[in-house]
């Protein structure tokens, strides 16, 4: 599970990515923070909402199989100097965080619509009781 925290151009806020690989698959969440976040606020969002928001994702993308051997202090200093010096996040995460947003939609989409359709019934059968109230004196 890796951490990001950088600061989004576009929205002009503080954001938090966090990358998990589970059984071969990468699942993405992107947070807001809002302002540059205090240590303290990313300990506290560590300890308590961030595996609830993991939780959440429910859609993820294939990751690229990492070797497993033993790697050596140095080449391991090179790789987190080079992960420090990336800007942004990584296509995998991306496309993870593209996918999970998608498929949110379409179940918010899926949800509305049916929502609409129980209220279009339940404002028809109103007006059909109301027209039988109207008959029932004559």
């Amino acid at each position: 599970m890796k951490l990001t925290i950088l600061f989004d151009e576009s929205c002009k806020y503080w954001i938090g990515v966090i990358e998990q690989e589970e059984q071969g698959r990468l699942k993405a969440y992107r947070h807001i923070f809002g302002n540059e976040p205090k240590d303290s606020e990313i300990l506290e969002f560590v300890g308590e909402k961030m595996m609830e928001l993991m939780n959440l994702t429910k859609v993820g993308t294939d990751a690229k199989q990492s070797k497993s051997t033993r790697v050596s202090p140095k080449r391991l200093a090179r790789q987190a100097s080079k992960e420090i010096a990336q800007r942004g996040l990584s296509c995998h995460a991306q496309e993870a965080i593209k996918l999970d947003l998608e498929s949110r939609k379409l179940q918010r989409k899926v949800h509305n619509r049916q929502q609409i359709l129980e209220e279009n019934e339940r404002k028809y059968q109103l007006r059909v009781q109301k027209a039988k109230k109207k008959h029932r004196g004559k």
